[in-house]
């Protein structure tokens, strides 16, 4: 069953409109809160087609994805209780629940222990919704989390535009070919880190 595939042939058509830069900045924003496709999947098709606006894409993306941050640590501050029933329904809630175990157990180490625990995981493939709703719900303070989302994000979308800006077409090529596999493992990947994290949760 491909289910990656056609979500990045959906992105690459968003890509090739001419609207594409709000899409991309509308996406990032988005999948920060909630939606499971990585905006990266829009971003390389458009940096590909006009790579010396690769640079400037990005920081769309990465602007869209820091209101995203925002908005989600705010959702996840004020209203957790109110929509759990949504997020259980939507699947979210055990991997959010997790996250909060985690980030709790960093914010008695220290605010900028959570820092660095969200930096390096704006470089994994768990979703960015997981950790933007779990430092809003365990009120991790604003200026370590805006960093680490700034620099977490930053990271991704500006070494996927340098990627794509040096390696030409034959990157995005590359990304289309095996898009699914890399889909299925991150899948796999984020449900061994939640399964790991509610287990430590519970038992250490």
């Amino acid at each position: 069953m491909q289910v990656f595939g056609p979500l990045y042939d959906r992105a690459l058509r968003w890509a090739s409109h001419p609207r594409a830069p709000t899409y991309l900045t509308v996406l990032s924003f988005i999948e920060a809160i909630i939606f499971p496709v990585m905006p990266e999947v829009m971003l390389a098709p458009m940096c590909v087609a006009q790579p010396k606006r690769g640079w400037w894409f990005a920081t769309l993306s990465l602007a869209g994805s820091m209101v995203g941050a925002m908005v989600g640590y705010a959702l996840g501050h004020f209203a957790f209780e109110a929509i759990k029933p949504l997020l259980a329904m939507m699947g979210m809630l055990p991997g959010i629940e997790a996250g909060i175990a985690t980030v709790q157990a960093k914010m008695a180490e220290s605010p900028w222990a959570v820092f660095w625990f969200l930096v390096l995981g704006g470089f994994m493939p768990i979703p960015m919704k997981v950790f933007t709703w779990a430092s809003g719900i365990v009120g991790v303070p604003l200026l370590p989390y805006f960093l680490s989302m700034l620099v977490g994000r930053g990271k991704r979308v500006y070494l996927l535009a340098a990627a794509i800006r040096f390696g030409g077409a034959r990157a995005a090529e590359a990304l289309r070919r095996w898009i699914e596999p890399l889909g299925w493992v991150a899948t796999a990947l984020v449900a061994a880190v939640v399964a790991w994290l509610v287990w430590r949760a519970k038992f250490a």
